[in-house]
């Protein structure tokens, strides 16, 4: 044999030889195992950026979650039968007209409520489906199934999915926020545990290092915290090199070194004193404008799903005036979002999402002389902006009272696998093996809405 470096023999034997080119394989096996690539002093995160199935414009999702199902007869899908026959006696009770005027926005002439007069001026960039369905009219149940395509068993949510996808382009922050969002709505299930939604419960008038509890250690320097997350991955390598791979270990370690890297950057992200005061009055200086434009500037930052919590809809009573006050909070802050959006020329790589769990009945519940409407899994109504998405059109039709999907129904697979697409992916192909079998978000269902696609 030819001198071999610096192995004590030169002259290696045919056991040495195996010996050594054995070694080598299984460093290189541990390389790929890590993410490493073995012929660059750096390693890849889990994070990093990935390609889609095939090009698309859109590169982050904004979703707002109306949480407690939003009436669609009194927001996005204007019924002329239901308000000429108000008071009238259907099966299942008295219909109660919407107390909204639906006036037309845009060049497109959509026809969308009041409460949401500013919103609606984004009318020719909003792709509004009135023909979504779901099975169990439940608000827990319907959530679930909303965010991560599943009654009840825990699958992994839709923003876990898209970090799994695609990664993130910043590795000093985490690929998936959720604001004030339920656990469940940002839950990876059996996906590894570094794709789960890192939860934020935001307030705008928390300091930045408030915000983010345990970033940064009290008892630590940086330098010595580095340290010690390095010195734990040394530890975890030579355990999967020696007995097995533990990935909640690995998934814990890389919590680690996503916190660590954040220390600086996500402290910034979430400091809105830094934008211009024209910038926050365009928001409306609220909780919600906050919250809004935290989205903002997370997505600017290269995070790839911001999930934020705009709910208050479960409006059993008293919908004329109910409606208006939670439409009111939020109406500003969402025309605020795809302004600021479209301006910094983010709107057409960043695809926004609105829509609750379910919808609500057509007749009148609650109390009588302040009546709302209850729970409706027949019909509801959600929009989509920006991100290659085709707006000033609104797709599906609901019956002559807007009580059920009459024409093209939307299944939450339906409108996931859309989403999927509009992000790259074939819902089909996005898989992940768990216990022997292949998942995806879709289940074993899904069609492409292809008409509300640029």
């Amino acid at each position: 044999m030819q001198d071999c470096g610096n192995h004590p023999n030169n002259n290696l034997n045919r056991r040495e030889f195996l010996t050594d080119f054995g070694a080598g394989l299984g460093g290189l096996s541990l390389a790929a195992l890590y993410g490493c690539n073995p012929y660059t002093a750096e390693a890849a995160s889990p994070f990093a950026a990935k390609p889609s199935h095939f090009p698309t414009k859109a590169k982050a999702i904004i979703q707002l979650f109306a949480s407690g199902a939003p009436s669609h007869v009194d927001t996005f899908d204007y019924k002329p039968e239901l308000q000429k026959n108000d008071g009238k006696k259907i099966e299942g009770g008295t219909l109660l007209a919407s107390p909204f005027n639906f006036p037309k926005f845009g060049k497109s002439g959509l026809e969308i409520s009041e409460v949401w007069s500013k919103l609606g001026q984004h009318a020719d960039e909003m792709a509004i489906i009135n023909s979504m369905f779901t099975e169990i009219p439940d608000h827990g149940i319907a959530s679930k199934m909303m965010n991560t395509g599943s009654a009840q068993l825990p699958k992994p949510s839709l923003g876990s999915w898209m970090v799994y996808g695609l990664g993130t382009v910043n590795q000093n922050m985490p690929g998936f926020v959720s604001l004030n969002g339920s656990a469940e709505w940002r839950q990876c299930a059996f996906l590894p545990g570094m794709y789960q939604g890192c939860n934020v419960q935001y307030k705008q008038n928390m300091r930045p290092d408030e915000i983010l509890a345990n970033l940064t250690s009290q008892f630590s320097p940086l330098e010595r915290h580095r340290r010690q997350i390095d010195f734990s991955r040394k530890m975890n390598i030579m355990h999967a090199e020696q007995l097995q791979k533990d990935v909640q270990l690995e998934s814990r370690i890389e919590a680690f070194e996503t916190a660590f890297k954040m220390q600086t950057e996500a402290t910034d992200a979430f400091d809105i004193n830094k934008e211009s005061d024209a910038m926050k009055d365009l928001y409306g200086r609220t909780e919600e404008g906050a919250k809004m434009l935290v989205a903002r500037r997370l997505v600017e930052r290269g995070v790839r799903f911001v999930q934020v919590n705009v709910g208050g809809y479960d409006h059993h009573e008293n919908i004329k005036v109910n409606m208006a006050n939670t439409a009111g909070r939020y109406d500003t802050a969402f025309s605020a979002l795809l302004t600021d959006l479209k301006q910094r020329g983010l709107l057409d790589s960043t695809l926004v999402m609105w829509g609750g769990e379910f919808g609500r009945t057509v007749t009148a519940g609650g109390a009588a002389g302040t009546p709302g409407r209850d729970h409706n899994g027949k019909a509801f109504s959600t929009w989509l902006a920006g991100g290659n998405v085709k707006g000033g059109q609104r797709y599906g039709e609901t019956d002559e009272f807007g009580g059920r999907v009459a024409k093209d129904p939307v299944h939450i697979h339906d409108l996931h696998a859309t989403i999927l697409h509009l992000m790259g992916f074939d819902h089909t192909k996005l898989l992940y093996n768990y216990n022997g079998r292949n998942f995806r978000l879709t289940d074993n269902f899904g069609n492409v809405i292809k008409e509300i696609i640029a």
